[in-house]
């Protein structure tokens, strides 16, 4: 009797954890830190509408679903059911990731202010000027075959700002080692209603609501 109370307490108390783990792992779709036409003119509401609450939630709905299967595959020990996972689990953590920073990236029109500080003296050593800056980061992002992103990220090892693309969703830190401080979404979806197939209109006009501020938060914490 005491042996199979030991049981079921023990068994009750796996359960308990792996639920706590489970409430604990579960993505969410996160707020905005504005209005869906607070980036108007630049990006439209009706884009950022979709964008956020359909493209972002989707990334966030596989993204739950593909670690549950992957939990399940853990206890079976089922290695190649997790080894078919990873692919969704990368795109998808990815979509979340970059689609977490992207929105915090950007500000409304009014609230807009340049690069200032520590930030602006890195950008100047890196690459001479802010312009500088934006025509390098437009003609390396403009060029993404396909679907991806163009970052500026932070070298620890240099501690020097770089340009970088990714492909699809693929996360920048976990892709290149950069930690990201400022990504563009140059998928479709992010601007064809707006600006239709001209994406480098809409890489021109995307730096009119960049947050530096965020950008120079960001910075100050990849450094640290």
């Amino acid at each position: 009797m005491l042996a199979t109370t030991l049981r079921t307490t023990a068994t009750r108390s796996i359960a308990t954890r792996a639920t706590a783990v489970a409430v604990r792992t579960k993505y969410t779709l996160p707020d905005l830190p504005y209005d869906y036409n607070a980036l108007e003119p630049v990006v439209s509401a009706e884009i950022m509408r979709l964008h956020h609450s359909k493209h972002h939630q989707t990334y966030v709905t596989n993204l739950n679903m593909l670690e549950e299967k992957l939990v399940d595959a853990q206890a079976k020990k089922d290695i190649n059911t997790e080894l078919a996972l990873l692919g969704g689990l990368k795109f998808n953590g990815g979509g979340h990731i970059n689609h977490t920073i992207f929105w915090t990236n950007l500000c409304s029109p009014k609230d807009f202010d340049l690069p200032q500080g520590e930030l602006l003296t890195a950008i100047n050593r890196d690459f001479g000027s802010l312009e500088t800056l934006v025509s390098k980061f437009n003609t390396a992002t403009v060029a993404v075959q396909g679907s991806g992103w163009g970052w500026i990220g932070l070298n620890k090892e240099t501690q020097k700002l770089q340009i970088a693309t990714t492909a699809n969703q693929d996360p920048l830190q976990a892709t290149t080692g950069l930690i990201p401080l400022l990504g563009v979404d140059v998928w479709e979806h992010a601007y064809y209603l707006d600006y239709k197939n001209a994406r480098p209109d809409y890489l021109k006009a995307i730096w009119g609501v960049v947050n530096w501020k965020n950008v120079a938060e960001r910075y100050q914490a990849a450094k640290n």
